[in-house]
């Protein structure tokens, strides 16, 4: 069996999310089941919810938060309460691998949970740690931190380019 990555797509570029599903979905399409979860998107951004009413994909989204806005549009109060639901979601993602419940994970934004210090490189580090060679993970967000390098495989930078300039 061929072992699978764990790999990081950041940059200030749009698309990461994007390109995460497009290869949730051709995992899909390969019989795999894929667990997609999300971080700092609150619960107005809707825009993957088709994905699980589509037959014979085995996709399926999990968000944590509970505010209805992003995490950067909340107040001191609702920030601190999201937090600690943000948390859970680290926990179920951390039980995701452990328990090998999936054969693709998407963690959509989790570096950016290092920008807010919402949660450490060391925990991340320890969520990947419990990675074994069958399954896939993709990471994403801005910026990947210098000590998150040694535990992936791949990362795929986008960029925002001025059309003025191409």
């Amino acid at each position: 069996m061929e072992k699978e990555l764990t790999e990081v797509y950041c940059g200030s570029g749009r698309g990461k999310t994007t390109l995460a599903i497009g290869q949730s979905l051709r995992a899909s399409a390969q019989g795999k089941s894929v667990i997609v979860i999300q971080f700092l998107k609150g619960r107005e951004r809707r825009e993957l919810d088709f994905l699980e009413e589509l037959e014979d994909i085995d996709i399926k989204i999990f968000r944590f938060e509970k505010m209805e806005s992003c995490y950067e549009e909340l107040n001191e109060h609702e920030k601190a309460e999201e937090e600690r639901n943000i948390l859970n979601g680290l926990n179920f993602a951390r039980k995701v691998i452990a328990t090998q419940e999936c054969d693709f994970l998407v963690l959509d934004e989790i570096l950016g949970l290092l920008d807010y210090e919402i949660t450490t490189e060391e925990a991340i580090i320890d969520i990947l740690k419990q990675k074994d060679e069958t399954m896939h993970i993709i990471l994403t967000g801005r910026k990947l931190p210098v000590g998150l390098k040694d535990y992936v495989d791949s990362v795929t930078t986008l960029t925002t380019s001025d059309p003025d300039q191409v």
